[in-house]
């Protein structure tokens, strides 16, 4: 039996240590190189998917929509009824971006530069609304403003309409839809942290100062993004504006709801109509969207 000299052993073992991380990529790169069959397989699933249940419903609704061509497409979009709902729902959504832009920055401000007791609470109030069904954050409100409810018989008082009007609308909305702006914003000033804002308060630069000329501009961009997809839900939406609304035609219907009204009415090619300019809408926010994430990730 032949005995290896101290050094050789001790080489081998070197040699082995060096071969495992090379070993451990190898490892790797086989996990991901799947057979093509599978590959194929899945991405052929994926596209399936999404042909059925988003790209063939979204072709349908164009074609519903100039069934009976362009002259009734565009005496639909013309109705007094169709442009009243059109304009509440850029109210409301204009209204939703403005409320949840100023409460995300405050929030995420005050979440990711300060440390404070009830943090952790803070964060759960703001994605309560993701998991509380619209129907009931619509029936808060009218709990709380309603003839009956809470502050109702002082708002009948006062001849102050809340709900079954546009302030009721205004205010499910942005219930719905404010954490999306704030949930864009946290984790990227927690990333970014507090050097710059404090280097600038030993400067001499004010609160304010310091937030324009140096917080700002670093959120930008995760901002508009979070502006977008609010704006998108907040003209989508359907469950908590469909409670507190009252449903008058030419008043308190928004675009979904004047939809749901056509529909049931057996309108429907006015009703595809409308939905078409949802749809379109919903189509230009996707390519807006795809087109901020690319900025994103080049800043």
């Amino acid at each position: 039996m032949t005995v290896l000299p101290h050094f050789e052993i001790m080489a081998g073992h070197e040699a082995l240590y060096d071969m495992a991380p090379a070993r451990k990529l190898q490892r790797k790169l086989d996990v991901r190189a799947d057979p093509p069959a599978v590959k194929w397989a899945i991405i052929a699933l994926t596209v399936a998917f999404l042909g059925i249940f988003i790209v063939v419903p979204l072709i349908n609704v164009f074609a519903q929509a100039f069934a009976k061509g362009v002259r009734v497409y565009l005496a639909a979009l013309a109705d007094p009824d169709a442009l009243a709902a059109i304009r509440l729902t850029v109210v409301v959504a204009f209204s939703a971006v403005v409320a949840n832009g100023v409460f995300g920055l405050t929030a995420a401000w005050a979440i990711a530069k300060f440390d404070f007791r009830g943090k952790n609470f803070l964060i759960t109030l703001i994605d309560l609304p993701f998991s509380v069904s619209p129907v009931i954050a619509g029936l808060v409100f009218v709990l709380l403003f309603g003839l009956q409810g809470f502050a109702g018989p002082w708002l009948a008082a006062h001849d102050i309409k809340i709900v079954f009007a546009v302030p009721g609308i205004i205010l499910a909305t942005i219930f719905v839809t404010f954490p999306f702006i704030v949930r864009e914003l946290i984790p990227l000033m927690q990333e970014q942290g507090t050097e710059e804002e404090e280097a600038a308060l030993s400067l001499g630069a004010s609160g304010l100062t310091t937030f324009f000329r140096v917080t700002l501009p670093n959120v930008k961009w995760a901002l508009l993004y979070g502006v977008l997809i609010c704006n998108a839900r907040a003209m989508g939406e359907f469950g908590a504006v469909s409670v507190v609304s009252g449903h008058i035609r030419g008043e308190t219907n928004t675009m979904p709801l004047h939809i749901e009204a056509l529909y049931e009415g057996y309108q429907s090619a006015p009703a595809f109509a409308v939905a078409s300019l949802l749809a379109l809408l919903a189509l230009v926010t996707l390519v807006a969207k795809t087109a901020l994430e690319k900025r994103t990730n080049k800043g």
